[in-house]
């Protein structure tokens, strides 16, 4: 019994440290979310009810590029100096470069899910732009989350 009940409280342990940093991903996430969808919208569809449009009207998916990678930058110091604190490595360097391998990864899923609406589907609405960078979003998400925790922000 005492090997079943030093199991049951690793794995309680586990579970509750998992959750912790999922939480505090999902902030920064959530926060990234809102830089990324605003920086889009501004710069496509300009300010709400803003008869122009934006200044990247004509390029959606440049302006998908440019506002994930906004995010990026967010993302970056959100999880390295909050979520991942205690993980993180010392070669920052190497750090950073597989940070910014998997938010290309997570940016193309992203952008990818903007050109399949827009180039294969045919739509050009902000209801089904923003429909498809949900979809992205949350694809790229669950992407970041294994990548970071894998291979990320892990100490040496």
């Amino acid at each position: 019994m005492p090997v079943l009940a030093s199991v049951t409280l690793r794995a309680r342990d586990a579970i509750k440290g998992i959750w912790r940093e999922a939480a505090k991903f999902g902030v920064v996430g959530a926060l990234a979310f809102v830089v990324d969808n605003g920086g889009y919208n501004l710069l496509v569809f300009g300010l709400p009810g803003g008869a122009r449009g934006g200044p990247m009207g004509a390029s959606p998916v440049q302006a998908s590029v440019l506002a994930t990678g906004a995010a990026a930058l967010f993302s970056w110091a959100g999880n390295r100096y909050w979520t991942y604190r205690h993980q993180h490595g010392e070669k920052v360097t190497r750090e950073l470069a597989l940070f910014l391998v998997a938010n290309g990864v997570g940016l193309a899923i992203t952008a990818g899910t903007v050109f399949a609406s827009r180039q294969l589907l045919g739509l050009d609405s902000a209801l089904s732009d923003n429909t498809a960078r949900i979809f992205g979003w949350v694809l790229a998400t669950l992407f970041r989350f294994y990548a970071y925790r894998r291979y990320v922000f892990v100490a040496p």
